[in-house]
């Protein structure tokens, strides 16, 4: 038996004793389990610089990829010797690429994936550590790798000495590599298998199949997608539900649920949710009365490169309607599933997807209030936050905006709801504005351009629901009537105003004699393209005053005249 101190497991914090005997390898954190490896697991071994000194990296069957770290370089020797004689497993001492350079070439492994220069590895990625992979460009492959599910996680094994599990690796650093992508230009041959012909009675002379020539970055995503099962989910598919239009993030996706997790399967992105990550589900019906939105809040968020989607909202129409019979025996349906999901549907697309859902996960999928029903008899209310327009629902304990972006606002965290009308004076006086803010200063989420019908339906839900608001339309009316009553000219000229829209049209018909004006022969009266026309009005000067005097009964004679002859006209 050979021992080493002081030797760290898969980058554990506490140090541990490593410890090599003829039956296999084991280590041991001080106050901690012990973690063994049978010899018949091992497959290969790798010596390397590493962080802490030397590295022994073992590739086994079973448990992946298994780092020690921590060694003196004297110990080489020792461990290669035991390694050959006790295990029957060559060990390769491997030098790192130290030139810096970012191009290079792939390798796929059995456990990992390694990207050399110049035939030494300059970093290598467990199969474990990547959660996605993506065509993100024509030759371009992102490769996501896996996070915690909350920020308190850390993926550590206390009982370890805090090593790190598998899956978990970046969970307990402090910076954490989320995503990485690789260019990979040009096409590459890919041989196509020989078909199997021993069954169809042929000879077996024919030739293989011409080989396929690929785009290389479709090979290399194609690869990995294998070597990482990222496309294989524990279990069959219970249901597949193909081209559903999904606003976020925008395009066709196929949506295939399994037992633990649902993937959406798009031309360009993967993604693949657990049911833990799906907090929340909601079937909203449009205010088209064509369409229905079913939304599911996520945490975390799904990641597309530095985009965060915290909701999937998918878009149904109403009349679509679908037969499918779940991939799923009878005894499960009973024992796993309580009797919530059944064994065939037949009913419109979206309600059969919002019942499996609910069978599959066990939670509740909420639906607009009844006490908020719009001017239109509808249960969303159509505005916009800054440039982005969408729908405002009111559910029961909360507001929800749809599709983007798209924001869940607890009734518990609001703090007061002002209704404004913001605008130019067309705009102010048809629409309105809603400005919601959240205690312990959460900041303020705006819904603008909001239909003025709309306002009283609102009013009574924050009423029904005890929201504190404050009409601050209303109270601007009252400032400019109460301004009006203040200045006289205003209330004159307001006054002026509303007895002329009483008067309305009458005034058009009627016929009023003008004292001021002096009769006598229409050929009396020059005109004013008349070369008299001068001479007409320049006798005195109290002529011209009598003339300022009647200025504005004359001109509104001149402009209500072509009205009553085209009247006349019609």
């Amino acid at each position: 038996m050979e021992s080493f101190d002081d030797i760290y497991l898969d980058l554990s914090k506490q140090p541990g004793k490593c410890r090599l005997a003829e039956s296999g390898l084991g280590w041991k954190p001080s106050g901690g389990n012990t973690f063994t490896l049978d010899k018949a697991d091992m497959i290969s071994g790798q010596w390397s610089r590493a962080a802490r000194g030397y590295e022994l990296k073992v590739i086994a069957r079973n448990a992946g990829v298994v780092q020690l770290d921590g060694f003196r370089q004297d110990d080489f020797d020792t461990i290669q010797k035991c390694f050959k004689v006790w295990y029957g497993v060559e060990m390769a001492q491997r030098e790192h690429a130290l030139q810096g350079w970012n191009w290079g070439k792939s390798e796929m492994g059995r456990n990992e994936f390694a990207f050399s220069v110049r035939n030494k590895p300059a970093f290598e990625i467990p199969y474990t550590e990547i959660s996605n992979t993506n065509l993100a460009g024509k030759n371009e492959v992102a490769v996501e790798f896996s996070l915690p599910a909350d920020g308190e996680e850390t993926g550590t094994n206390g009982h370890l000495g805090g090593a790190r599990s598998k899956g978990r690796k970046m969970g307990g650093a402090v910076d954490q590599l989320t995503e990485m992508r690789f260019y990979i230009p040009g096409t590459e041959t890919r041989k196509s298998k020989k078909k199997d012909d021993a069954g169809s009675g042929s000879d077996g002379d024919e030739p293989a199949a011409a080989d396929q020539e690929q785009n290389a970055a479709t090979v290399f995503y194609e690869t990995l997608m294998d070597k990482a099962e990222i496309g294989e989910v524990a279990g069959d598919t219970f249901a597949t539900f193909l081209d559903i239009l999904h606003l976020t993030p925008r395009g066709r996706f196929d949506c295939d649920l399994y037992e633990k997790s649902f993937r959406l399967r798009g031309k360009t992105y993967d993604y693949k949710v657990p049911y833990d990550h799906a907090k929340r589900f909601f079937l909203l019906p449009k205010p088209d009365d064509m369409h229905t939105l079913l939304c599911i809040g996520l945490d975390p968020p799904l990641r597309q490169g530095q985009t965060r989607y915290p909701f999937i909202v998918m878009q149904f129409k109403r009349e679509e309607e679908v037969n499918i019979e779940l991939n799923m025996t009878d005894s499960d349906l009973q024992e796993k599933y309580n009797g919530k999901l059944q064994p065939r549907y037949e009913a419109p697309l979206f309600q059969v997807i919002a019942k499996i859902f609910h069978g599959l996960t066990g939670k509740k999928i909420f639906q607009p209030s009844p006490l908020f029903i719009s001017h239109h008899g509808q249960s969303g209310v159509k505005c916009s936050i800054k440039a982005n327009e969408g729908h405002l629902y009111c559910l029961d304990r909360a507001f929800l905006f749809v599709p983007k972006p798209a924001t869940y606002i607890s009734f518990e965290n609001v703090a007061m709801v002002v209704m404004s009308r913001v605008g130019g004076a067309v705009s102010a006086s048809r629409t309105f504005d809603i400005a919601v803010s959240l205690k312990s200063g959460g900041g303020d989420h705006n819904f603008s351009n909001i239909n003025r019908e709309e306002q009283q339906p609102l009013e009574d839900l924050f009423k029904a629901k005890n929201i504190p608001f404050r009409n601050e339309m209303d109270l601007d009316s009252g400032m400019l009537a109460a301004g009006m009553l203040d200045n006289p000219d205003l209330a004159s000229s307001d006054e002026e105003i509303v007895q002329n829209a009483e008067r309305g049209s009458a005034d058009e018909d009627d016929e009023s004699v003008d004292e001021d004006f002096q009769g006598g022969d229409e050929s009396d009266v020059a005109e004013e393209f008349d070369s008299d026309a001068g001479s007409s009005g320049g006798d005195s000067d109290a002529e011209m005053e009598d003339a300022s005097d009647g200025e504005g009964k004359d001109t509104a004679a001149m402009i209500e005249r072509p009205k009553k002859k085209a009247k006349v006209s019609k």
